[in-house]
């Protein structure tokens, strides 16, 4: 396996994991506002054969706010 693949994958996991906890009813928004961008923020770069060769990650949507 490659040196950064069980990082990525964990790191998935805890996001979604934390998203599913986000959609409980009685789930604490400090703390997810807290974990969210800090798990997001800690991800590796994707493993190799993630992606399909010649995948820009950058060439998806503008996003609402975003620049244009």
């Amino acid at each position: 396996m490659c040196p950064d693949c069980e990082d990525f994958a964990r790191t998935v996991l805890l996001l979604g994991q934390l998203a599913l906890y986000a959609d409980t009813s009685n789930a604490d928004e400090g703390f997810i506002a807290a974990v969210a961008p800090s798990l997001a923020a800690s991800l590796p770069e994707p493993p190799p054969g993630t992606f399909p060769p010649g995948y820009d990650l950058n060439g998806g949507p503008e996003y609402p706010g975003g620049t244009s």
